[in-house]
């Protein structure tokens, strides 16, 4: 129905086309089903994909490809995707930049200062990643940014990648409780 023109002529542009918008809703919708299916890279191409057509990204299709990214240790290309959308104020950018330095550099003073960044921007999401609240059994429909539905939805997507992250827990509650009493 968009037809091979669409693509080739309008990349960059595609949500600001309506008619785009329902292909692109099944295209995101195709690559989260390729990711619970195991095909995990191949998801990872159309999130890729689905920014080259619409980088200015109004389905927060970055925030999917950095959880995937992390998942996959594709750390680099996770880098150059924060630094694409360096200015994001979102608790996902904040954390995964935050986990991303733990991962690579362990609790170093450049990790504990992103840390200190993403609590900055949503206080809520420690209390979700340790679990001293639970996740509701529905996401909420919309999110703000730096309140709790802004932090659940952020937990639902990256605990399972904390996790798989050796210590990362302990360090996120140590430096949670190291800072309430200061």
């Amino acid at each position: 129905m968009i037809g091979p023109e669409m693509f080739k002529n309008e990349a960059g542009y595609f949500w600001g086309i309506l008619e785009t918008r329902p292909y692109m809703r099944a295209r995101a919708g195709l690559a989260q089903c390729l990711w619970m299916l195991g095909n995990r890279q191949e998801a990872i191409e159309h999130y890729r994909d689905m920014l080259r057509l619409n980088p200015n990204d109004n389905q927060g299709i970055r925030y999917i490809l950095a959880n995937c990214l992390l998942a996959e240790g594709q750390e680099k290309e996770l880098e150059n995707l924060l630094e694409q959308y360096g200015d994001d104020i979102a608790a996902t950018w904040s954390y995964t930049r935050a986990l991303l330095l733990y991962r690579q550099e362990g609790p170093s003073n450049r990790a504990k200062k992103a840390l200190q960044t993403a609590k900055d921007c949503n206080r809520f999401v420690p209390l979700y990643l340790l679990q001293k609240k639970r996740l509701p059994r529905h996401l909420p429909d919309y999110v703000g940014i730096g309140d709790e539905p802004e932090a659940v939805a952020y937990a639902a997507e990256a605990l399972e990648i904390w996790l798989k992250t050796p210590g990362a827990l302990d360090w996120l509650s140590e430096n949670l409780f190291n800072d309430a009493g200061k």
